[in-house]
C-alpha cells in the first residue's frame, strides 16, 4: 500500500540548500509556508512564498520550470502576492515506486478521475491503488491553492525553443482541439502565450496584442488544471513562456493580472482589503 502523509510547516526566513541552489534568492520580508506530501519514496513540498498585500496568487506545477518561479519572485516583490512552487528534484514528472515497481505521471494530469489514468499510462501500466493516491495528491495541491477562495487559479508553466507554442492550438496541430479561438502577435516568440478558459479575459488580452489561447469548451479532459477549472466553472489563466524568458515572463504576468482584474474587479478588491 502506499504511505501518504501531509505535514504543514511554517517558515519565515529561511530555507534548504538545496531549494536556495535550485530558487531564485529570497528578500526581507518574504514569508515561506511549506507543505509536505510523501508517495512512498516521492516527496513533494508545495512551498508558498508571500510578500505585501495578496495582490495574485500564482501556482507552479512542474518542478524542472524555473523561469515563472522567478518571473514571480520579481512580480510578488513589487505588487506583493505569494506563488506556490512544486518542488520534487528538479524533474518533470511525479515518479515513485508502488511494490517494487515504477511509476510516473505528469502532475498536470492528476485533477479529474478521467485524466488520472490516462496520465499514468502515457508511461506504463495503470495501477488502482496507484490512481486513487494520486487524485489526493491532486485534490491536495488544489486544496493548498484553494481556487475556491481566490475565484481563480492562476498557473506558470516553461517551454523549451520550437515545441510547444502558440501555433499548437491552430487547425492541423497538435491541440487543435483544445481550444475555440486563437490570436497571435506574430511580432512576439511563438513560444510565449497565455491561455485562458474565460472569453472576457481572452477578449482583454487580444487588446492588449499578446499571444493567447481560448480553451475549448469541449477540450478533451487531460486531467489538467484548466480542465479541472472549466469543470468547476472558475476562471483560469495560465502564463507560458520559453526557458530563460523571465522579462518576457513578468510582462506576461503583469497583463493577465490585469485582465483578471478588469473582467473580475470583485477579485482585485477582495485581494486588497
Amino acid at each position: 500500500m502506499l504511505r501518504f502523509i501531509v505535514i504543514g510547516l511554517l517558515f519565515c526566513s529561511t530555507l534548504s540548500a538545496r531549494a536556495q541552489q535550485l530558487h531564485p534568492p529570497l528578500f526581507d520580508g518574504i514569508l515561506i509556508d511549506t507543505t509536505k506530501i510523501q508517495i512512498n519514496d516521492f516527496t513533494l513540498n508545495l512551498v508558498r512564498y508571500s510578500y505585501g498585500k495578496p495582490t495574485i496568487s500564482l501556482l507552479a506545477i512542474h518542478d524542472d520550470e524555473d523561469t515563472g518561479i522567478k518571473a514571480a519572485f520579481e512580480y510578488i516583490r513589487f505588487s506583493g502576492g505569494s506563488v506556490i512552487d512544486s518542488q520534487y528534484g528538479g524533474v518533470r514528472n511525479f515518479k515513485f515506486l508502488n511494490e517494487g515497481e515504477e511509476f510516473q505521471t505528469d502532475p498536470n494530469s492528476i485533477y479529474t478521475k478521467k485524466g488520472i489514468p490516462l496520465g499514468i499510462a502515457k508511461f506504463g501500466p495503470v495501477d488502482d491503488d496507484v490512481v486513487n493516491h494520486l487524485e489526493r495528491t491532486g485534490k491536495k495541491i488544489v486544496k493548498t491553492y484553494d481556487p475556491e477562495k481566490l475565484g481563480y487559479v492562476f498557473t506558470l508553466h516553461n517551454n523549451g525553443d520550437g515545441g510547444f507554442g502558440i501555433a499548437s492550438y491552430l487547425k492541423g496541430y497538435d491541440l487543435e482541439t483544445a481550444a475555440d479561438s486563437v490570436y497571435i502577435n506574430f511580432q512576439m516568440d511563438q513560444d510565449d502565450l497565455i491561455f485562458t478558459t474565460e472569453l472576457a479575459i481572452f477578449n482583454k488580452l487580444k487588446l492588449a496584442n499578446v499571444n493567447v489561447a481560448l480553451q475549448s469548451k469541449s477540450a478533451p479532459d487531460d486531467g489538467s488544471l484548466s480542465i479541472y477549472a472549466m469543470h468547476k466553472k472558475i476562471p483560469y489563466i495560465n502564463v507560458e513562456v520559453q526557458h530563460g524568458h523571465v522579462e518576457e515572463n513578468l510582462r506576461l504576468i503583469e497583463i493577465a493580472v490585469k485582465a483578471l482584474h478588469e473582467v473580475y474587479p470583485h477579485l482585485k478588491q477582495k485581494a486588497t482589503n
